[in-house]
């Protein structure tokens, strides 16, 4: 296999409606790929291109919405998604910009690319008035993690589940 071309050759910016479909093909691996590591937790709805392809046309037009696209040689490679978040009482957090996804095929992981869509993400959403930025990380991606951290991110919760059909009474 060849190597991939140089990181400094792809271009982050923002997506174009006619690229979510690309970019719904790469958030169903990613989804795919979360309810791989715990089927419970995370849904997956088929056909989930599809049903994330029509999130994202939503998603697109909004103002709090940012959908940027890593493309290189004219194909896009990864995405990420963040949105503006109101005062949220339940999670105690204040108004925010949140990082909802970040992705990037396969065969290009590890090469910078998911550093660079982090890094734009936090300047649109900076741009938008978010203070700081959230997200949340599959438990175990450790790789994921220390990314996140070189960028300034920490641990502030940790996210428990419990599926109640495994308790059995809760009465005695």
């Amino acid at each position: 296999m060849a190597n991939p071309s140089p990181v400094s050759e792809v271009r982050i910016r923002r997506a174009k409606r006619s690229e979510l479909g690309a970019v719904a093909r790469m958030a169903a691996a990613l989804i795919r790929e979360h309810h791989a590591r715990d089927s419970q937790r995370f849904m997956l709805v088929e056909p989930v291109e599809e049903g994330y392809r029509n999130w994202l046309d939503r998603e697109i037009g909004r103002r709090g919405a940012v959908i940027l696209v890593a493309e290189q040689d004219i194909e896009i490679v990864g995405y990420a998604y963040g949105t503006m978040e109101g005062r949220n009482w339940s999670e105690l957090l204040d108004a925010c910009g949140k990082l909802n996804d970040v992705y990037v095929k396969r065969s290009l992981r590890r090469h910078g690319i998911a550093g660079r869509l982090i890094e734009a993400m936090l300047l649109e959403l900076r741009g938008l008035g978010a203070p700081r930025v959230v997200l949340s990380s599959v438990d175990g991606n450790r790789a994921a993690q220390q990314l996140f951290a070189s960028f300034g991110f920490r641990r502030t919760m940790i996210e428990m589940t419990c599926e109640l059909s495994a308790l059995g009474s809760l009465e005695e």
